[in-house]
């Protein structure tokens, strides 16, 4: 009889790997050092009585698509996915603004009020990807190589079609910009989707993320979980609780144990230490080297401590009295919105490695009560904005502002935005990562998504969940196929620890 298997974490992917294994068979246990489970998908009353807010990550195009959460009854554990009209939509300083909608002519339609034939052209490009989009979901969603997916992918599209999706992986989102649109607008729209990862527009691999992501919205949608992004932990813990698995919290592990290179079990910070032949770790490689001190091999610790973090961020959540007032009558109906306005704007303010923060913050803007009234009290609305900015600066002094420009930036695409405003609640970098170790300097996307370290997470490896310790597996969104919410790397993970468990016989 196998011992039990043990998860460090219950963030969504430490859940997902829990469920894999219970589901399996194991006995598992989720040791999880915060008070509830969910790590980055938390619900709380941040601002005033009434008010929830997501407290981390809000919209999930990836969940929604997620193969890995379609295959879970989450909605019998009370899940609902909640639809805004408008998926997302970027302002523009003429009071006009570019959406995105499920459906692509629609979307069309709003990219051909820029220039008449920029919806037409942007319609052509997606029409093969929509039609083979399970290829497409298989090959960026899947676990570590992606075979199926690519294979289908080239088998339906031909040889161009996989030609096209390369240049999408190596290229900028600038260089796609230009070559679909006439219209700076329109090219601004599309760049602003990049900016869910942390490669600017000019950089390398940054037109899958622009593509992916309003490829997803016409697939899958940008929804958010009906009451609160807590409600998908909440039906994750279910469906693991009703498999047998088991969350212990309030349970920090501060060590991994082993003999003669194999996992034995765990400790934790209260002393006590759990057994267990399998440990699947949902932490970044610096936790994980931290956790497995002095039994890595040399070599493998060195290529882990290489592990880029991706920027810094910056999260403001505002009580609203009324729905913010945007000058596009669309964003007012969007469920996302990004602040970054014309073209060379974007361009200008998605640049944040060097030493000094942009005067106008480029943002990503959520306002769930737009399309869920539960989240606030009659009448009333929630809203979140976040930017980045570079690692390592002085947060605590610049924090004011640069929540001032923050405002200020919303105001100039929403006059009377600052009226509205009853309460704020600010989270700098440090903020972040207090919150949640995986948020490490502030990095919401668990690692930089820069074009070496896209793919290769978190080194170069066909296998890079397995460590070099036997039994123990990284199971976090610092493995392909990275972050945002929807569970693959766990998943992946835990398929490749029960299948060596079950040759080696641990």
């Amino acid at each position: 009889m196998p011992r039990p298997a043990l998860v460090i974490g219950a963030g969504p992917n430490g859940l997902s790997a829990a469920i894999a294994l219970a589901a399996a068979g194991r006995e598992v246990t989720v040791l999880e050092a915060a008070g509830t489970p969910g790590g980055a998908v938390k619900t709380e009353e941040l601002t005033l009585p009434g008010f929830h807010h997501d407290v981390f990550s809000a919209v999930y195009p990836a969940a929604a698509a997620s193969p890995v959460f379609r295959a879970l009854p989450l909605e019998r554990h009370g899940l609902t996915w909640i639809h805004p009209e408008v998926c997302y939509a970027h302002p523009l300083p003429d009071g006009t603004a570019v959406a995105l909608h499920r459906d692509v002519q629609a979307t069309a339609a709003s990219l051909d009020d820029r220039h008449p034939g920029d919806g037409d052209t942007w319609a052509t490009f997606a029409d093969p990807y929509l039609r083979h989009f399970r290829a497409l979901r298989n090959t960026l969603l899947s676990g570590f190589p992606p075979v199926k997916g690519p294979a289908e992918l080239v088998a339906r599209t031909g040889l161009k079609g996989g030609l096209d999706l390369a240049r999408l992986l190596l290229g900028p989102a600038q260089g796609l910009g230009h070559e679909l649109f006439e219209d700076q607008g329109n090219r601004a729209w599309l760049y602003g989707a990049a900016m869910h990862g942390d490669v600017p527009p000019n950089g390398a691999g940054s037109a899958i993320a622009a593509a992916y992501l309003n490829l997803l919205g016409h697939a899958a949608g940008w929804p958010s979980p009906e009451g609160g992004a807590a409600r998908l932990a909440q039906a994750l813990t279910a469906h693991l609780q009703e498999l047998g698995g088991t969350i212990r919290t309030n349970a920090r592990v501060t060590k991994v144990a082993t003999e003669r290179g194999k996992v034995v079990g765990v400790h934790l910070q209260d002393g006590d230490r759990v057994s267990g032949s399998l440990v699947l770790a949902d932490v970044l490689p610096r936790q994980l080297r931290t956790l497995a001190e002095g039994d890595l091999p040399a070599r493998y610790d060195h290529a882990l401590a290489r592990y880029r973090p991706g920027p810094a961020t910056v999260k403001v959540d505002w009580a609203l009295d009324g729905r913010i007032p945007w000058s596009a009558p669309v964003a007012r109906r969007a469920g996302t919105v990004h602040v970054g306005g014309e073209e060379h704007e974007v361009l200008r303010d998605t640049e944040v490695s060097g030493p000094h923060l942009p005067e106008q913050p480029f943002m990503l803007l959520g306002q769930q009560t737009v399309a869920d009234p539960t989240r606030a009290p009659a009448g009333k609305h929630t809203a979140w904005a976040y930017t980045h900015g570079p690692q390592g600066r002085g947060w605590p002094k610049d924090l004011e502002q640069e929540v001032e420009r923050m405002e200020a930036r919303i105001e100039q695409f929403a006059p009377g935005f600052r009226d509205r405003i009853k309460a704020r609640h600010v989270m700098g970098p440090d903020d972040l990562f207090h919150r949640d170790a995986n948020l490490h300097g502030g990095d919401v996307g668990a690692g930089s998504y820069a074009l070496d370290q896209v793919v290769f997470r978190p080194l170069p490896s066909l296998t890079p969940y397995r460590t070099p310790i036997r039994g123990l597996y990284l199971c976090s969104a610092a493995t392909f196929p990275g972050g945002a919410v929807h569970g693959v790397p766990g998943a992946a993970a835990a398929k490749l620890a029960l299948s060596e468990a079950r040759l080696r016989r641990f």
